[in-house]
């Protein structure tokens, strides 16, 4: 069976987030999966190693590089839309479901559950992803202020709280470890 799943994955550079604010740069779905799975990794790493946690890292990392390939067909919805009230959320939710059972039965059959797996992963799985998918959200928020985009700042204060809200030991280590260096030029950073 021949397959345009991956063909259609790759839409994902074409498709840009925070459409409803000014950016200084453009940031692309593909950017922002891959950041989510770094993040994603770190955080199921931080939870090992010092949390005594027993998490994969590969299948947070994988999961999190497909955790919004939905978007390849709805667009991306702007999270003030998105979470303006339940109905709208729920209504989205099915939307994104629907879109990623299209996506899976792109697949030949014999690679569906693999990939039905991965757009379902177990409940801590999922709550590294989300911590991880707002972790990207805030380094994005960081980059556009340090550039004096001032339309960034509110979002930046509430998406900081939604991670400690979040109560996950393991991203505030990475806030506290690794945040900090997202505002730095190069040469600090080195």
């Amino acid at each position: 069976m021949k397959s345009n799943y991956y063909a259609v994955l790759s839409r994902m550079k074409n498709i840009y987030r925070w459409g409803l604010m000014r950016n200084t740069r453009r940031e692309t779905l593909s950017e922002h999966s891959f950041e989510v799975a770094l993040v994603a990794h770190a955080l199921a790493v931080i939870n090992n190693e010092r949390l005594g946690g027993d998490i994969d890292p590969n299948l947070c990392a994988t999961a999190a590089l497909f955790h919004d390939t939905s978007e390849i067909i709805t667009g991306d919805m702007p999270t003030p839309v998105k979470y303006h009230n339940p109905e709208i959320r729920d209504a989205y939710k099915k939307v994104e479901k629907i879109a990623e059972n299209k996506l899976i039965d792109m697949l030949p059959e014999d690679m569906k559950p693999t990939f039905a797996a991965l757009y379902e992963p177990e409940e801590y799985v999922s709550k590294i992803i989300k911590a991880a998918d707002r972790i990207s959200a805030l380094i994005k928020c960081i980059e556009e202020t340090e550039m004096g985009n001032k339309e960034f700042k509110e979002a930046k204060r509430s998406i900081e709280k939604s991670v400690k809200d979040l109560k996950m030991p393991e991203a505030d280590i990475f806030l506290d470890e690794f945040i900090d260096g997202f505002s730095l030029t190069l040469d600090e950073q080195n």
